[in-house]
């Protein structure tokens, strides 16, 4: 029986994102507007997201007992945070304090694709004595990209993870890969699971094998995730790669949390990696066909009976 209190508690950004549609077209991947004019929005609406608070919500609708680090200001986005939380049932195990609570604008394309505006008052400024140990009893960290004083209390919760038998899975960001693996090392030197996108894995191993270069960073299993092309995951014996499926695509914000935090889920609950790279890849699927980074979100239910239907495929190599 497992005597800690949580399955996973994360440890990221919380941020309340307005979605807004227009008909500005992509042009050579940029969107342009025009100065001066005034453009029509299509479509407005608000929902929650950041690292933190997304992987949490889809590790609780995946059955795993779940709790959140993450830092709100005093404004009526804090509270809008703090009820999806109740309503996933998720401990809240961070902090509130005056100011502003991270917002997000997300611009979306005529072709789907998007640009972020964001606003980061609280996410990245965690301080260590903030978090409380006492509480972290868990099994399973998740760590979402985050920088400043989040990022050294990060490195120091790793360390205490690796002295209290306390797995990490991890998700940088490019901000964070770009500027080498010193800033990240003393994470991933505690690192049972690292996900990452191509572009972040070789800013971490500039030349050669990926899967080799980053296993020897730490990482006992590492997935990279290539968009549209499917995703590939090492755990140091053999290489798999996810089939990705033609599906219809409505908005893309919040899929590599979903395919993170299903990874992660079902290799905690299935200790397989081809399961749970299926798992990771059904989620996010599901994600990108609805607006909202939360609301394609699948129960454990609802990935158990997709799994039965062999929806994807993986190969070797």
């Amino acid at each position: 029986m497992n005597k800690m209190k949580y399955d996973i508690i994360t440890f990221g950004g919380a941020v309340v994102d307005a979605f807004i549609y227009t008909n500005v077209h992509e042009v050579k991947k940029e969107m342009c507007y025009p100065v001066g004019e005034k453009i029509e929005i299509n479509k407005l609406h608000f929902e929650t997201g950041g690292g933190g608070t997304n992987t949490a919500v889809s590790f609780a609708k995946l059955g795993l007992k779940t709790g959140a680090i993450i830092k709100l200001g005093k404004d009526g986005n804090s509270q809008l945070i703090l009820n999806e939380l109740k309503k996933n049932k998720i401990d809240f195990l961070g902090k509130q304090e005056d100011g502003l609570t991270d917002f997000s604008v997300i611009l979306d394309s005529k072709e789907h694709d998007r640009t972020i505006l964001t606003y980061k008052e609280k996410s990245n400024d965690i301080a260590l004595p903030e978090v409380s140990l006492m509480k972290l009893k868990t099994s399973w960290f998740y760590f979402s990209a985050a920088d400043n004083s989040s990022l050294d209390t990060q490195k120091a919760l790793a360390l205490y993870a690796s002295k209290n038998n306390i797995k990490i899975a991890y998700n940088p960001s490019s901000y964070l890969t770009k500027k080498g693996i010193n800033h990240i090392k003393k994470i991933l030197d505690h690192t049972e699971v690292l996900i990452l996108n191509d572009e972040e894995a070789r800013d971490l191993v500039p030349e050669g094998d990926l899967f080799k270069g980053l296993h020897t960073l730490g990482p006992k299993i590492v997935c990279i995730t290539f968009g549209g092309q499917g995703n590939k995951v090492s755990d140091g014996n053999r290489v798999l790669t996810s089939i990705p499926r033609k599906i219809k695509i409505a908005e893309r914000t919040g899929a590599g949390d979903a395919f993170a935090s299903g990874f992660v889920a079902g290799i905690i609950k299935t200790n397989d990696i081809e399961t749970a790279i299926k798992i990771g890849s059904l989620n996010a699927e599901s994600v990108i066909q609805i607006p909202g980074a939360k609301n394609g979100l699948l129960t454990w239910k609802e990935i158990s009976s997709q799994l039965k239907q062999n929806l994807i495929k993986v190969k070797s190599g």
